[in-house]
């Protein structure tokens, strides 16, 4: 179900609690019919009055979490008009840090990235160019304090290709399997079911029997393919998709509750 941004009412951070979102923004243009992919894809090439607007919009509702993860934001090329997304939208959404990566760069015509947005500092930041046969898919790796009890967080944007997705999630199986507090977040482009049927993956970040909610596609909801997983010591406490904000997809929100020893260690930081 998809609440109007009027409804969503997040408490203020409790200790020991993270507001999470997860948002593919489609570089800010306005879809909302299956044929937009025709008539609006100029707007992947060319700059568009109205998409700073769209990004302000975008930043009133950002600006309600602790951790953002972004996918499909542009770095600053000519399509965004010279903006880099990640930071424009960090700027606005009053976030003491960011983080941009790089993907697929097109030059001055494109630069395809995908951002993280926090109001926690990071203690690391390390970036994976993700395998696959068309080069342009990656994730962020975000630690959040020192030690076993550190929070790992993982914004990716997987591979549309079934064997794209199933190396990348190999991949990702090997980093996250020695780590104890992990979440990985963002457009993994396969539905829940795919994602239980990869047990390299499962077995690393055992999946809560909670379903994502329906985002994709944002005027109709039909299929859950953004996701925020957890490990088993995060326990998630309100999961929901917010209200259209122009991209193809929903925006998927999480309020989750860290341990003890990980709120420790980050209280630290």
């Amino acid at each position: 179900m998809t609440s109007s941004l009027a409804d969503v009412r997040w408490p203020h951070r409790e200790s020991g609690h993270l507001k999470l979102l997860t948002f593919n923004l489609q570089v800010g243009i306005q879809t909302s019919a299956y044929h937009h992919y025709l008539t609006r894809s100029w707007q992947h090439l060319l700059p568009h009055p109205r998409r700073l607007k769209r990004l302000d919009m975008m930043s009133e509702v950002l600006g309600r979490f602790d951790i953002v993860g972004l996918q499909e934001v542009d770095g600053g090329s000519f399509r965004s008009g010279r903006v880099n997304q990640v930071e424009y939208l960090a700027t606005r959404a009053g976030f003491p840090h960011h983080y941009q990566q790089l993907n697929r760069n097109l030059g001055h015509l494109a630069q395809h990235s995908n951002g993280l947005l926090s109001r926690l500092p990071p203690s690391r930041v390390e970036e994976y160019s993700l395998p696959g046969t068309l080069p342009g898919r990656g994730a962020i790796h975000a630690r959040f304090g020192e030690g076993p009890d550190a929070l790992h967080l993982f914004v990716a944007h997987l591979a549309l290709s079934h064997r794209g997705r199933v190396r990348q999630l190999d991949y990702l199986s090997e980093i996250i399997t020695p780590l104890r507090h992990v979440v990985v977040m963002g457009d993994l482009n396969c539905t829940p079911d795919q994602l239980h049927a990869h047990s390299r993956f499962r077995d690393s970040l055992p999946l809560h029997p909670v379903r994502p909610p329906l985002s994709y596609p944002s005027w109709q909801p039909r299929r859950a393919l953004d996701h925020i997983l957890l490990s088993d010591s995060l326990e998630a406490h309100r999961v929901q998709v917010l209200e259209h904000l122009f991209s193809d997809h929903l925006p998927v929100a999480i309020d989750v509750s860290l341990p003890e020893a990980c709120h420790a260690t980050l209280a630290k930081g």
